[in-house]
């Protein structure tokens, strides 16, 4: 824990401090341990205040989910419509993942928390099937059928499972220095995206 707190500032406060003060906090006694009321404390401002932000400490590891996912559904729309779908998918999905290199809290620290503590893996769930829901929406408009078709589903759920493993392997591999880190974590997604799309040929 930080040796000192943000007291007196003023009641409001921002998705990054107190996206600053969870991590501090899960990081120096667990996430299990940390409660919403320690992180209200520590940037000087009610629970009631936080919770303004992030409607429970399991929504503070995701960020501003909701606007990446926005994102997202722009990044698949531009998108140069005259490549093939899969292709396009492959980019979009590579395109989500290019976290700024100074991302603060790290963005290995973020991934690690999300997919290493078990009691986000429900919360986890909810948030895959959003950002799943993105691709299925995409590849439904673009070959004209519904968000519940078969296509669409399954390409949601077939690139949810390949970023999940290019994760994996990147966070077991060493950290580096922060722009190749980012730039580890592409590559290993644009790797894996295209090893399907190989051994399916």
């Amino acid at each position: 824990m930080r040796s000192t707190s943000l007291r007196g500032r003023p009641a409001a406060t921002t998705h990054a401090a107190i996206e600053e003060a969870g991590f501090a906090l899960f990081a120096a006694q667990g996430f299990e341990a940390t409660t919403l009321d320690a992180i209200a404390a520590e940037i000087g401002v009610s629970r009631r205040t936080v919770t303004r932000y992030y409607a429970s400490k399991n929504d503070i590891p995701w960020g501003q989910f909701d606007r990446t996912l926005d994102s997202f559904r722009l990044l698949l729309r531009d998108t140069p419509a005259d490549l093939p779908l899969w292709d396009r998918v492959h980019r979009g999905v590579v395109a989500f993942n290019d976290f700024p290199a100074n991302a603060s809290p790290p963005h290995r620290e973020r991934m690690r928390l999300i997919l290493g503590t078990p009691a986000l893996q429900a919360h986890a769930v909810l948030r895959y099937r959003q950002w799943r829901s993105v691709i299925a929406e995409y590849v439904a408009e673009q070959t004209g059928t519904t968000v519940e078709a078969s296509l669409p589903q399954l390409v949601g759920h077939v690139s949810l499972a390949l970023a999940m493993q290019a994760y994996e392997r990147w966070l077991a591999a060493e950290p580096l220095e922060p722009v190749a880190d980012r730039d580890a974590l592409l590559s290993i997604l644009d790797q894996t995206l295209g090893e399907l799309r190989a051994y399916l040929a």
